[in-house]
């Protein structure tokens, strides 16, 4: 991990005397914003404050990082809070606060949101040369509390240096998947917020293109609502082709995401982790 020094993070690390007085038009902007109500939020943080995140992300070579990497997907993840370095740490404790929560509520509309502290699926994410994520609707229901409904997504980006043409902007796509309708690049302190449901098609389907040494970092959170309706039953992870990639593309698309489904529904019922498909997927790439 880089030993760059922390800045001794404020009291209040999200500033919310920035954001409260526009947060109704926000608001409306959210709900408004098509394929899917989001947002684009520049400037999220403290500029000196997501510059030391950015420097103090870990390098991509600790074996503390899950390895997704399968046809739908070729990246890095690390859930577990306690390996964060201290700045990360203090920013996804402060955006897991009930008042931070609540804030995100009236954002997006959506009453009762609870944060997750397990950070399932989320965490750091860092993909590098020839990374890609196709696009796909996210698994609505926690692996291991099954009355949790994902209801939103917040990606912070931590990329000071990113050049537009090594790609990995993200995609939003329409419905049908007829076309890409708005893409936002990953740059430093660019914070994406999205609705998690059938209209949330995302991606970066295109394998990056930054030299080595370089990567596309990022930060997710994820945010649900308790269902009380016992008959809740959720999805996985849904990925769709795009109208470009070809029979043989889609199709191995379409398989993996089956086999991803078989996978998906093992871990809630057993209740393993990523880490051992990680350790397997990791073997299985230096043996390629």
């Amino acid at each position: 991990m880089s030993t760059a020094p922390a800045v001794q993070a404020p009291d209040r690390v999200f500033p919310y005397e920035r954001w409260d007085p526009s947060l109704a038009a926000l608001a409306l902007q959210y709900r408004n914003n098509s394929p899917c109500p989001h947002i684009l939020l520049k400037d999220f943080l403290q500029p000196g404050i997501a510059l030391t995140m950015a420097k103090e992300f870990p390098q991509p070579t600790t074996d503390a990082w899950t390895q997704y990497k399968h046809a739908n997907e070729n990246k890095l993840g690390m859930p577990r809070r306690e390996l964060f370095p201290p700045t990360i740490r203090a920013v996804v404790d402060e955006l897991n606060t009930p008042e931070f929560v609540a804030w995100v509520s009236q954002l997006t509309g959506i009453p009762n949101l609870i944060a997750d502290p397990m950070l399932e699926g989320g965490g750091l994410h860092q993909s590098g040369p020839g990374g890609y994520l196709n696009v796909h609707t996210d698994f609505s229901q926690h692996h291991f509390h099954t009355s949790w409904h994902r209801r939103v997504n917040l990606i912070l980006y931590l990329n000071p240096d990113w050049q537009e043409q090594w790609g990995g902007s993200l995609e939003l796509w329409e419905r049908n998947m007829a076309r890409c309708a708005v893409k936002y690049p990953p740059l430093l302190n660019y914070a994406l917020v999205f609705t998690t449901d059938e209209r949330s098609l995302h991606g970066f389907p295109d394998p990056l293109t930054c030299p080595e040494g370089q990567s596309r970092k990022s930060i997710a959170l994820y945010y649900y609502t308790v269902e009380k309706d016992a008959k809740f039953s959720g999805h996985s992870t849904d990925y769709f082709a795009r109208p470009q990639d070809g029979w043989r593309k889609s199709a191995m698309i379409w398989l993996d995401k089956k086999a991803l489904d078989v996978y998906s529904r093992a871990k809630a019922r057993f209740g393993f982790t990523d880490e051992l498909a990680s350790m397997v997927l990791g073997f299985l790439s230096r043996k390629k």
